[in-house]
């Protein structure tokens, strides 16, 4: 391709529209004027459906998002109702325990006043056991004393009297003990039977300490079950609004989906309009940019073609699509076989594309998968850790751009393909473009494609 055709010319809308070929096929003056005019208005189509599309898939976005909240949301209400019928079992059994932990205390009371009354018993055979044995001491010592009387006949019966006097001492001692310990007793007891006492017959039924107790772990159970209950009658409520807020996302979201793929109908039919224009033999504003675009991508065709003969890069290597994610990058980068013969090949291509025409953005070569192994210059930044957002405005090579507008530029294998679209620059920003691509074919096989953006 020359390279006079890289020099700067003047703007296309200020040129007249004259027929591309001779006079004796040329159309009308009117059929030009006609052209000219449905070229304007198309364009103008397309690009308000390229905005159209861009809200839809904003709104979408969003609608998508919030979906996935409310989605969680529903599950997060699920699982606080589980939880509440946890809790209002819990608080039933709990309720249960309390009222056999009360039937049992009154059970022990009793049996503690009977123990009471066991030791009272217990305490006057005690008390009986003494008097008996201070009579046997009497009795003991009045024996004694007329054993001594007796002289020789009766030491042996003042030995049984002494020893009877003893044993009836240490019995009384024994006795006294035992009536000590049981006074004892029966005042602990008596402080249990108290603390657990529940008397049925007193006003208001006057409690004792731990029956206290037990009736405010009773009353504290019973407020539980009763708020877990209201919360269990409000969360019901706010899942089933959740619940009912997700249903209207979930429509709204497919009708956002069927008005993208109705908008995407009009963004074709526009692109359509404008390529039957751009073929009818009129120049129109975009003639110098479909003209540039196939030059570009006949010369892209021509330096690989003489790459893999030259043996500087294999027909294999050339179509390889084992793409190799490089680590850390952020949005994703990747490596091919092909790219050290791209960044060789294609700068020299690519870069004086930008300034032939006005208004043009980028001019880049990219594999039939929307693969852009060398963007323009000023495109090839290195990232920078951890800014997604210059990344993705400042670092576009190494790339895969599968979108409909690149996916489509990529894979087309028409003389040329016209398209309008929004070019994400990262950060919510968002650039309105025209796109004229042409195939590029390395020994009768479809490489990928010449991507030419411009402002319109």
């Amino acid at each position: 391709m020359p390279l006079s055709f890289f020099t700067k010319k003047e703007p296309a809308a200020e040129r007249a529209l004259v027929p591309s070929e001779p006079l004796g096929t040329a159309v009308s003056r009117d059929a030009a004027q006609l052209a000219e005019r449905l070229q304007r208005d198309t364009a103008g189509l397309g690009l308000e459906a390229a905005q159209l599309r861009g809200m839809l898939e904003d709104t979408t976005a969003v609608a998508t998002h919030q979906q996935d909240a409310l989605t969680s949301l529903v599950r997060q209400l699920q699982d606080i109702r589980t939880a509440q019928n946890l809790i209002h079992q819990v608080t039933a059994d709990s309720q249960s325990s309390v009222g056999q932990a009360r039937q049992a205390v009154e059970s022990v009371g009793q049996e503690v006043a009977g123990v009471v009354e066991t030791l009272r018993d217990v305490a006057k055979a005690a008390q009986q056991i003494t008097q008996i044995a201070l009579q046997t001491r009497l009795v003991a010592f009045n024996a004694s004393v007329e054993a001594k009387r007796a002289g020789e006949a009766g030491r042996g019966f003042s030995v049984v009297a002494d020893a009877v006097k003893d044993l009836s001492t240490q019995v009384e001692s024994t006795s006294k003990a035992i009536m000590s310990t049981v006074a004892s007793l029966d005042q602990r007891i008596q402080s249990l039977a108290h603390d657990i006492r529940w008397d049925h017959q007193a006003n208001h039924g006057a409690q004792g300490r731990f029956q206290a107790a037990l009736s405010a772990v009773e009353q504290g159970v019973t407020r539980i079950g009763d708020a877990a209950s209201q919360s269990m009658s409000v969360s019901g409520g706010i899942h089933e609004q959740a619940a009912t807020m997700a249903g209207e996302v979930t429509r709204t979201r497919e009708a956002l989906s069927q008005a993208m793929r109705r908008s995407e109908v009009v963004l074709g039919v526009s692109e359509t309009l404008m390529e039957v224009i751009a073929s009818c033999g009129v120049q129109t504003a975009d003639t110098p940019y479909i003209d540039l675009a196939q030059q570009v991508a006949g010369q892209m065709a021509a330096v690989l073609t003489q790459a893999v003969a030259g043996g500087q890069v294999s027909l294999a290597d050339l179509f390889d699509d084992r793409y190799q994610p490089i680590a850390g990058s952020n949005p994703q980068q990747f490596l091919t076989s092909f790219n050290a013969a791209t960044d060789r090949l294609f700068p020299a291509i690519q870069e004086p594309a930008l300034k032939a025409l006005p208004n043009v953005v980028f001019c880049i070569g990219v594999d039939r998968n929307g693969y852009i192994p060398t963007h323009n210059r000023q495109y090839c930044q290195p990232q920078r850790q951890g800014d997604v957002v210059w990344n993705t405005a400042n670092s576009r090579w190494r790339r895969i751009f599968n979108d409909r507008t690149g996916l489509a530029s990529a894979r087309n294998e028409r003389p040329f393909l016209l398209q309008t679209y929004r070019r994400d620059m990262g950060g919510g920003n968002f650039v309105m473009l025209k796109e004229a691509s042409a195939p590029i074919v390395v020994q009768g096989r479809h490489w990928g494609g010449l991507r030419l953006a411009y402002r319109f």
